[in-house]
């Protein structure tokens, strides 16, 4: 090849013959050794559908059917729904969470239907026939927190009223047997945002169930009456609040149940307003003292055979394995303790679920995305779960343990 600067002095003739060799050498098939199918068909007709990467493709969970006017389309019928609620000026220390439904979907571009199927659920929820939808995001307010909850509640309350698509599959029923009307209702897994999100998310579930019980993963108790100094009635509304306020507003039963907690209090008096809520405490290092199983047992005891809603705070898990949060706490669980404890709530009456205060600016390498992203897949396996996955071991045992 010659220099560029002596190119300009070549002849037409060479200076194409040039051009023609170095094309040849970067593009071995270009010209002349085309395939000849290359030109003379569409992609389709070449290459099929098109499947995406997982790195390609439109932004939604997991690949599956991204569909933003669910909220709108009244004649939309599905059996679950993933819904971002991108809400985070309820918190108390660092913001950033109203990027967190981006973070999950990011998190969750390497799963997809084809390729659902786990060890630990032995099921793919993908391939179940069930209508899993990606609704996209609640378009709430940043500038006016009353109107943003108003906003988060109706736009819950409307996707519940959808039509079911399997409403007569065994594995439903189980929605239709608390709901006032008698019908079977989509379950929703919401993407937050803060955890501000969980009240007008109670509040849209009421007016279908009445109260449900609330199994509670976090390492606070969120069930303060309000923080100090703070006079106005909607500034009671915060991320660490709003099961106080659900309380009041009797949107919970008194079966409910937090998870994981460590983080800590202004004193006993905190207790007793969790204890009025009607909460009881499984603590970070309970899981030390009894372990998974018996975490698993206290939990289902408790809730029993009440409708129940799942609200998970990422900062449940150890911030070194999940530090993209707003209000870290050190000590917690680990990720796989976590999926474990899911796993062994299967077959509870499960109304909804969510998985709040993801803020991707604090993450590093996805971290936190990817950790939320696979509690959302196991969610949707949760649901359409008739109970706690048996364990199969994955090894032959040797000669001499058998």
């Amino acid at each position: 090849m010659l220099p560029y600067w002596i190119l300009p002095v070549l002849p037409l003739a060479q200076l194409a013959s040039v051009h023609a060799t170095h094309q040849q050498a970067q593009h071995p098939l270009s010209g002349s050794d085309l395939p000849p199918a290359v030109g003379g068909q569409t992609w389709l007709e070449k290459y099929g559908p098109l499947i995406d990467q997982p790195f390609s493709g439109l932004l939604s969970f997991s690949h599956l059917p991204y569909y933003a006017r669910c909220i709108e389309d009244d004649s939309m019928d599905l059996d679950i729904a993933l819904l971002g609620m991108p809400f985070d000026t309820g918190v108390s220390y660092r913001p950033g969470a109203r990027f967190g439904p981006h973070a999950i979907r990011s998190g969750s571009r390497r799963q997809k239907e084809t390729r659902g199927y786990t060890l630990g659920w032995g099921i793919n929820p993908y391939t179940l026939g069930y209508k899993i939808v990606d609704c996209g995001d609640v378009p709430v307010s940043p500038f006016d927190n009353a109107l943003a909850v108003d906003q988060m509640e109706v736009a819950y309350s409307t996707l519940l009223a959808r039509p079911v698509t399997h409403a007569d599959d065994p594995v439903h029923g189980i929605t239709s047997a608390f709901a006032k009307d008698g019908k079977e209702h989509p379950r929703i897994v919401t993407m937050g945002g803060d955890h501000t999100i969980v009240l007008p998310i109670l509040r849209a579930l009421n007016k279908v169930y009445g109260p449900v019980s609330v199994i509670h993963f976090d390492s606070h108790l969120d069930t303060f009456p309000a923080y100090p100094g703070q006079s106005t009635e909607q500034a009671r509304v915060t991320h660490g609040t709003f099961f106080f306020l659900a309380h009041e507003e009797g949107l919970m039963t008194n079966t409910s149940v937090h998870a994981g907690i460590r983080g800590k209090l202004t004193g006993t008096g905190d207790l007793e307003n969790d204890d009025t809520a009607g909460f009881t405490i499984i603590s970070t290092d309970d899981i030390d003292d009894y372990g998974v199983n018996e975490i698993i047992k206290r939990i289902r005891e408790r809730v029993g055979n009440s409708p129940v809603y799942l609200s998970l705070d990422i900062d449940v898990i150890d911030p070194g394995l999940a530090p993209a949060t707003g209000t870290p706490e050190a000590g917690g669980w680990t990720t796989r303790e976590v999926k474990r404890i899911i796993r062994g709530l299967a077959g509870l009456n499960f109304v909804g679920a969510d998985i709040v205060e993801v803020a991707p600016a604090y993450d590093h390498a996805e971290i936190t995305g990817l950790a939320a992203a696979d509690l959302v897949h196991d969610f949707l396996s949760m649901f359409l779960s008739q109970g706690p996955p048996k364990q199969q071991p994955t090894w032959a045992p040797a000669k001499d343990e058998l």
